[in-house]
């Protein structure tokens, strides 16, 4: 039954109604309810002693995507198996297999493409690849792959980002106006920006990266030369916010084009700023631009280490640091959730990760949790609260999800409460670094 058209108490009805009946020829009479979270809260309530008591001849597969939204009393009376991303690894060797059998010409760079858009799923693979194959003639590359889900050409982005890095709005603006004519669509548009530039900035303090040619890497590394890692950082982080400006908005185009034309005029701005604000503080100013220019040295540093360490992405040939995997894997409990907030928070902060959520994960890695009272929970942060962390926690839709989480792990319906327990330190390395890797899902989890 699908859920997402069959929801009503009525639907659900007729089901508890045809349980009762023996299987003819199987074992078992076996149902299986899809987009499950889409029932009413009516219809669940009248599925939910059928699944407390179901006959034994007859079972129910509950499928969803989205588990937050069932209520507790369902998942309490269900075995959950989450289902992982298959990695592209394993896609790329599926869809070669299935490009031998059926004849199909296809180049390694387009493999690779169809695994990242795919997503971690094999189903929306071969739904790309059978797409691409539609005429059955040419062989499929990488610019066909590109054209057939509306990705701009790479030639396109670097543009647009060389413009960006030199301060010309106008040729900024032409050139995406010519992506745009081409009927890219802008949400493509700006998620391959963010992804070019974050394989930049991979590639400046690795000399590494995957899927270009040697021409592209030419043009990644003529970039790479005129900024510097940390302009590369604040450049990700504000095409990050332009991105999630263009999702809210109906005029897509005039977001995107009035950002661009803001991070053109950045340097400016802040010159500007700075001029009304400190006017009168020259002296303190040098002071502490010598003192943030030194601390900004250690926290370049910091992400370069960050970077090689292979947690930017998946570089090829990255260095990996297996003593800290091991250090913290160690501290990872049993898989289910069980016991008290202190026992399982470890393990919700890894499936964060796991579900490519890396903005919760990075912000609240290191914490603990303990329940203070029946309805609150009260997380400590042992390295400090720094500002980026306060203001993405607070946020509304954060919250939500992070109650939601904790509703499905302790069962029950909790409060939040975020404490800094960071005694006075004059290092800010650790704080910048957690700031920084906190961007790693900035549409940095696309590869």
């Amino acid at each position: 039954m699908d859920a997402a058209s069959n929801n009503s108490v009525e639907d659900v009805r007729s089901i508890r109604e045809a349980v009762n009946f023996l299987p003819t020829k199987a074992k078992y009479r076996v149902y299986i309810i899809d987009e499950v979270h889409m029932l009413s809260i009516g219809a669940f309530n009248a599925l939910l002693k059928t699944l407390e008591e179901p006959p034994e001849h007859v079972k129910f597969i509950l499928a969803t995507t989205e588990p937050q939204k069932l209520p507790a009393t369902i998942l309490s009376r269900c075995q959950r198996f989450d289902f992982k991303r298959i990695s592209d690894e394993d896609i790329i060797k599926d869809l070669e297999y299935v490009c031998k059998e059926s004849n199909i010409k296809i180049t390694k760079k387009a493999l690779e493409l169809i695994a990242i858009l795919a997503e971690g799923g094999m189903r929306d693979a071969l739904s790309i690849l059978e797409r691409c194959n539609q005429d059955g003639e040419d062989e499929i590359d990488e610019n066909k792959v590109k054209d057939l889900v509306g990705i701009p050409k790479t030639t396109f982005i670097n543009n647009i980002i060389e413009a960006v890095v030199d301060k010309d709005v106008e040729k900024t603006l032409n050139n995406v106006q010519e992506v745009i004519e081409d009927g890219k669509d802008i949400n493509n548009l700006i998620w391959e920006i963010i992804k070019y530039v974050k394989d930049i900035l991979l590639y400046k303090a690795t000399l590494k990266t995957e899927m270009y040619n040697n021409e592209e890497i030419e043009n990644i590394k003529k970039i790479a030369n005129k900024v510097s890692k940390q302009e590369l950082i604040n450049l990700i982080c504000d095409l990050s916010q332009i991105e999630n400006d263009i999702k809210l908005s109906s005029q897509k185009l005039i977001i995107l084009q009035a950002g661009l034309i803001k991070l053109c005029n950045r340097d400016q701005l802040l010159s500007n700023a700075d001029t009304n604000n400190n006017s009168n503080c020259d002296t303190k100013n040098e002071a502490n631009l010598n003192t943030q220019n030194s601390d900004l040295e250690k926290r370049v540093t910091n992400i370069e280490n960050f970077l090689r360490a292979g947690n930017f992405g998946k570089a090829k040939g990255a260095k990996f640091d297996k003593s800290k995997t091991e250090e913290k894997s160690k501290v990872i409990p049993k898989p289910k959730y069980k016991g008290k907030t202190q026992d399982y928070w470890p393990k919700l902060i890894e499936d964060f990760k796991n579900n490519k959520k890396m903005n919760m994960y990075m912000f609240l890695n290191g914490t603990k949790a303990y329940e203070i009272n029946d309805m609150t929970i009260q997380v400590e942060f042992p390295n400090g609260l720094n500002s980026a962390a306060k203001d993405f926690l607070n946020r509304p839709d954060t919250k939500q999800n992070l109650r939601e989480t904790i509703h499905l792990a302790c069962g029950k319906e909790m409060q939040i409460k975020f404490v800094d327990t960071k005694e006075e330190s004059n290092d800010g390395e650790s704080e910048f670094e957690k700031f920084i890797e906190s961007q790693s899902d900035l549409k940095l989890n696309l590869i």
